[in-house]
């Protein structure tokens, strides 16, 4: 570990990146080359303080979760996010779970949907990153699988009416089993899939069918505490290898979700999320 080298590191990858280069708005009267601190504070989801006492090279040992998305909001590569891990004194995690390496193809494109609700998630359904909007309208992210979620806190379901709680259980069952052929039945998956089985009668029973389908695209009512039922279109990008994919969601034309996303950029992350707590957040 050395926190001196690493507050070092974070200053000169910061003062690299444009405001524009993460979808922020530049100005004119801007001091510093590149992002100021507190936007980069802002991307990574920290506050101002705890970011300055890393650049400082203060007490502050950053967890692995701190460190992915210091490494998605200053745009690292692959190179430079092992860099950023080592310094921290952490082991670079392996391609699972939120803190893998988001695609920078993924991340820009993700960085130009500013009025659209978007995020980045994993074949396994885990949130690596999300824009404003998508918070506002389906809470923060959480750190772990949606599909565990589903099927192990019934809580996780609060987002969806009922009537469609058995339409999503089969939609995610199929898709996991795509994403587990496609893994090659890795550990990580096949860990996932036999945990599931023996804690859900409810996942059982749906694996057992042997469905597949992979998830492109679905049609979604989501229950909003200020804007009650959202009706709109979930759609699918994937990456090359299908490990991470971007889902943006859309109001179908003269549908009344035309104007509840208009409201979102409005009403922002409301209190009404909290009372919902996290177990509801971040949901697919």
């Amino acid at each position: 570990m050395n926190l001196t080298e690493l507050g070092t590191f974070l200053r000169t990858r910061r003062a690299r990146i444009t405001p524009a280069e993460v979808g922020l708005i530049g100005g004119s009267r801007r001091r510093v080359p590149g992002l100021r601190r507190e936007e980069v504070a802002q991307l990574a989801g920290t506050s101002v303080d705890y970011y300055i006492e890393l650049e400082r090279g203060g007490g502050a040992q950053p967890s692995e979760q701190v460190l992915a998305a210091l490494a998605r909001a200053l745009r690292l590569d692959a190179d430079e996010r092992e860099h950023l891990f080592l310094l921290a004194g952490r082991t670079p995690p392996a391609g699972h779970g939120t803190a893998v390496h988001v695609q920078p193809a993924m991340l820009a494109l993700l960085d130009r949907l500013d009025s659209t609700p978007a995020r980045i998630i994993t074949d396994l359904h885990e949130t690596l990153a999300q824009n404003r909007l998508a918070t506002a309208l389906i809470g923060p992210p959480t750190d772990d699988s949606y599909v565990q979620r589903w099927f192990t806190d019934p809580a996780s379901r609060a987002i969806y009416p009922v009537a469609d709680h058995p339409h999503h259980a089969r939609v995610l069952v199929h898709d996991l089993r795509a994403a587990v052929a496609r893994r090659g039945h890795d550990g990580v998956s096949m860990e996932m899939v036999v945990r599931l089985r023996r804690i859900s009668e409810e996942f059982a029973v749906l694996w057992d069918t042997g469905d597949v389908a992979v998830r492109r695209g679905d049609r979604k009512r989501i229950i909003h505490p200020e804007l009650g039922i959202v009706d709109i279109h979930c759609q699918n990008l994937f990456s090359e290898d299908g490990r991470q994919r971007l889902q943006f969601y859309t109001a179908p034309a003269g549908s009344a979700a035309v104007g509840q996303l208009r409201l979102l950029s409005v009403i922002g992350v409301q209190s009404g999320w909290a009372h919902r707590g996290q177990a509801s957040a971040g949901m697919l």
